[in-house]
C-alpha cells in the first residue's frame, strides 16, 4: 500500500519518513492512500485488538505486533432502553486515546524514531508514554497544570519526562511546539499526526462489528477532534462502502466554558471562533484553540451536526448518576451523559443513542 503525507493547505506531497509535524507552509498533514472498501471477511478475527481492521489502515510493516497492548474490543453496554455505552475506558491507559497512540507508535518505531514529545491535558500523553515505554521510544510529554495528578503519575510511571506548563492548554501545546522547532524531536501528537486517526476510527469499525449496524444517533465529544474526526472519518468509510446506506446522525459535545465549534457554527464561520475557555471540569475538550478547526467545521457543515454544550453544573450529577449504575468514569466522560441528557432536554426522547465512555474515573479524583 503506497502512502503519503498531503498538506491540507496547499497540497505538497511528502513521504510519510519525513520528521516534519507539518508542511513548511504551516498545513497540516493528511494520509493519501488507497483504502480498501470494508468488507467483513476482511477483518483478522483471529487478533484481539484495533489491528484486527489493519487491512483498512495504511502500515508499512508488522512493527504493530510489537506495540499492541490489546487496546480496543470494548464492550457496549445498553444504559437504559434509549441508551448505549461504549466503554472505551476499558484499555491499557484507561481511555479511548490508546487507539491512535498504538497506530502513531507503530509507524514512529517503523521508520525508526528514537525520541519523541508530545502535549495533552493527560489522557493522549499517558497513551503515547505507555506505547512509547513499550517499545524502547524516550518520551517527554507536557501537562498544563491542573492535570489530575493521577494522570502525571502514570505518565511518569511509563519511563517518560513530565513537563507541567503553567496556563492554559493551549499555552502548554505552544510550549512543547517550540521544544520540537528547537531541538527537533519527533512531535507524536494526537491532533497533528494522521496516523493517530488511523487508530480513533476503529471505534466505528467496532461499533458496527459488535452491533452488525450503526446506532441512529452517535455523540461525540469534541476539543480537538481526535474521537471525533477518526469516528467520521469510519463513518464515511462505511457508506462509501455501502455497508451503512447513509450517515447517522452525530451530535458533537462541547463544554459550554470552552465551545469554539458551536460560537463558529452560529456565527456561520469557517474557521473556530476566538473564545476564551473558562476553567471546567470537562478538561480533556477545553480547547480554545483546535489546529484541524477547519477540517472539523467542514464535516461540521457538510452532515449539519448538531453541536449540544454541557451545562456546567450537570457533570457531577451525571457522573453520580452514571457511577450509581456501576460505571465509574471521569469528568469530561461524566459530561458526555450530562451532553445527551441535555440534548434530550431539548429534542426529547432520543432513542438508539450510544456515547462513549472514554476515560476512567480513577484518573481524574481530584
Amino acid at each position: 500500500m503506497k502512502v503519503n503525507y498531503v498538506c491540507t493547505k496547499c497540497g505538497k506531497v511528502e513521504d510519510v519518513t519525513t520528521r516534519a509535524p507539518k508542511c513548511e507552509c504551516g498545513g497540516l498533514w493528511k494520509l493519501q492512500y488507497e483504502l480498501p472498501e470494508f468488507d467483513e471477511a476482511l477483518i483478522d478475527k483471529d487478533e484481539w485488538s484495533i489491528f484486527r481492521y489493519r487491512a483498512f489502515m495504511p502500515l508499512a510493516d508488522e512493527t504493530w505486533k510489537s506495540v499492541t497492548m490489546g487496546e480496543g474490543m470494548t464492550p457496549i453496554v445498553p444504559f437504559d432502553e434509549d441508551l448505549m455505552l461504549k466503554m472505551d475506558y476499558f484499555m491499557p491507559t484507561l481511555s479511548f486515546k490508546d487507539r491512535g497512540a498504538a497506530v502513531l507508535i507503530s509507524h514512529c518505531k517503523s521508520i525508526g524514531v528514537t525520541d519523541v514529545v508530545q502535549d495533552s491535558s493527560g489522557n493522549a500523553g499517558n497513551s503515547v508514554a505507555a506505547y512509547c515505554g513499550r517499545v524502547g521510544i524516550n518520551c517527554e510529554i507536557f501537562v498544563p497544570e491542573g492535570t489530575s495528578p493521577k494522570k502525571i503519575d502514570m505518565i511518569r510511571a511509563h519511563g517518560a519526562k513530565a513537563n507541567v506548563v503553567p496556563g492554559s492548554r493551549d499555552h502548554c501545546a505552544d510550549v512543547c511546539r517550540a521544544k520540537v522547532t528547537e531541538e527537533g524531536k519527533y512531535y507524536a501528537n494526537h491532533v497533528y499526526n494522521p496516523f493517530f486517526y488511523e487508530g480513533t476510527k476503529t471505534y466505528i469499525y467496532e461499533i458496527y462489528e459488535q452491533l452488525h449496524r450503526i446506532p441512529r444517533n452517535i455523540f461525540i465529544p469534541l476539543g480537538n477532534g481526535t474521537l471525533f474526526l477518526g469516528g467520521v472519518f469510519g463513518l464515511e468509510h462505511l457508506v462509501a462502502s455501502g455497508v451503512i446506506p447513509e450517515m447517522p446522525n452525530v451530535i458533537a459535545i462541547q463544554s459550554e466554558h470552552c465551545a469554539p465549534f458551536a460560537e463558529a457554527k452560529r456565527q456561520g464561520l469557517k474557521v473556530p471562533a476566538a473564545v476564551t475557555p473558562e476553567p471546567t471540569l470537562a478538561e480533556g475538550i477545553a480547547i480554545g484553540q483546535p489546529m484541524r478547526g477547519v477540517e472539523i467545521l467542514e464535516k461540521i457543515y457538510k452532515y449539519d451536526m448538531e453541536i449540544v454544550e454541557i451545562p456546567e453544573e450537570t457533570i457531577l450529577p451525571a457522573r453520580a448518576a452514571l457511577a450509581a449504575k456501576g460505571i465509574y468514569c471521569e469528568h469530561t466522560t461524566a459530561g458526555n451523559y450530562a451532553a445527551y441528557l441535555k440534548y434530550c432536554e431539548l429534542h426529547g426522547r432520543t432513542p438508539d443513542s450510544l456515547i462513549t465512555m472514554c476515560g476512567a474515573g480513577l484518573k481524574s479524583d481530584h
